[in-house]
């Protein structure tokens, strides 16, 4: 079972930088930042004013209505993404297209669920008593419903699994659905992360413990700027991020058509602080380590690595330290750059979103750019492709994701060769 080898045959998206795949990539080699005012609520008592809004999203594009209305946005988010991604791999509800349903299983990490149904109904519990809460108050906000909706919609009925680990819990998900199917208790999954944690109570959160950016309020477009000197915080933002996988002779049997292949997956945790990480990174190299042994490489064959890089003072000096532990010489060679610059820190959804943009950068032979980086921080000396994406033949990407508590997740994507 250790021999099956796990492809990606589908992915969707919406975030800040696009309600579709391709057009998350066509932003991504324009080097357009998705940030801007924050909307969704009265700022003006909030330091931090800018936020990864997803523009004109309409859910009824691609969901029915009534599924709509019975969904927090994290569900919508979830569930829109993976309409596109099951499309694109040729699946239909209850087995359509060639698959299983109770040999298939649904993956998704979530950060804190449905933020917004909880500040709406507690307004209503203190405003006007137990009986205005809404009856689909917990159906709504507790976070494993998104992965609920997903198998409800395609009837699928095998292992139905939320993550929640923070910023990881995207690529947690995407590698607990890897080994499920690596290690033969699935032959298909859908998996990926999502979040909609842009509300009142999520945005004064961050706020309190100073993790969010305030210094370009007025200039949003310039506030994600993972790894230069003059980054303040990172940019909350929102969204999903989904990707079918499948086993390979599964895939080729029904004549899909194979995006990219997945190879190895870890995970740590530093058990070191509440929200703070390991300024060593030490949590995070034992986790990228994994990733790479589980592929069977050695660090030389990484080209390029999509860094978690959130533009917080703690995270982009102690990734860099880690990028070095692990690659030693070969760090110099490398390409690093953090999307989020331009996506925003999609939380949950992050390291989905990412994990589609490695396999997308893999598939064109292009490195993403670094967003803002135009003054370096001189403990951040490798290459983060600043600005302006690179073309470059890449044979291996890793995508790391890193959360508070501790959570560090590392995936390896490469091309599919048969």
């Amino acid at each position: 079972m250790d021999k099956r080898r796990v492809v990606v045959t589908g992915m969707g998206t919406v975030n800040p930088l696009g309600s579709r795949v391709d057009e998350l990539w066509k932003n991504i080699k324009a080097g357009k930042s998705g940030i801007g005012p924050l909307t969704k609520f009265d700022i003006s008592e909030y330091p931090a004013k800018i936020a990864g809004e997803i523009k004109n999203f309409d859910p009824s594009d691609l969901l029915d209505r009534k599924e709509v209305r019975s969904m927090a946005d994290f569900s919508q988010y979830a569930v829109y993404a993976a309409v596109q991604a099951m499309a694109e791999a040729g699946l239909g509800p209850q087995g359509e297209g060639g698959y299983d349903p109770e040999q298939s299983g649904v993956y998704l990490g979530n950060g804190i669920g449905g933020f917004e149904v909880v500040e709406e109904n507690l307004e209503k519990l203190f405003e006007r008593g137990p009986r205005a809460v809404a009856p689909l108050t917990i159906p709504k906000l507790i976070a494993n419903e998104a992965a609920g909706n997903i198998a409800m919609k395609y009837g699928i009925k095998g292992p139905c699994h939320t993550t929640v680990t923070a910023c990881a819990s995207g690529t947690d998900a995407i590698g607990e659905a890897f080994h499920a199917i690596k290690h033969g208790i699935v032959d298909m999954a859908v998996t990926g992360g999502t979040e909609g944690a842009i509300t009142k109570l999520a945005v004064a959160g961050f706020c309190r413990i100073q993790a969010l950016s305030t210094a370009y309020n007025d200039t949003p477009e310039l506030a994600c700027r993972p790894f230069d000197a003059n980054r303040d915080g990172f940019v909350l933002g929102e969204g999903a991020g989904i990707l079918v996988l499948e086993e390979l002779e599964h895939a080729k049997a029904r004549g899909a058509n194979i995006l990219g292949e997945i190879v190895g997956y870890g995970m740590t945790c530093d058990a070191f602080h509440l929200t703070a990480p390991d300024p060593e990174g030490s949590g995070a190299a034992r986790a990228m380590r994994a990733a790479i042994r589980e592929a069977g490489l050695s660090p030389e064959d990484i080209d390029y690595i999509n860094a978690h890089g959130t533009s917080t003072q703690a995270n982009d000096v102690m990734e860099t330290r880690a990028i070095k532990s692990v690659f030693k010489d070969h760090a110099k060679q490398l390409k690093v750059s953090s999307t989020k610059s331009m996506t925003s820190h999609l939380v949950a959804a992050a390291g989905a979103v990412e994990a589609i943009i490695s396999l997308l950068a893999i598939r064109d032979s292009y490195f993403p750019c670094t967003l803002n980086l135009t003054n370096a921080d001189p403990e951040c000396d490798l290459d983060y492709v600043p600005n302006v994406g690179q073309n470059g033949k890449i044979r291996y990407a890793l995508s790391e994701s890193l959360g508070f508590g501790g959570h560090n997740g590392a995936l390896v994507f490469t091309g599919y060769e048969s």
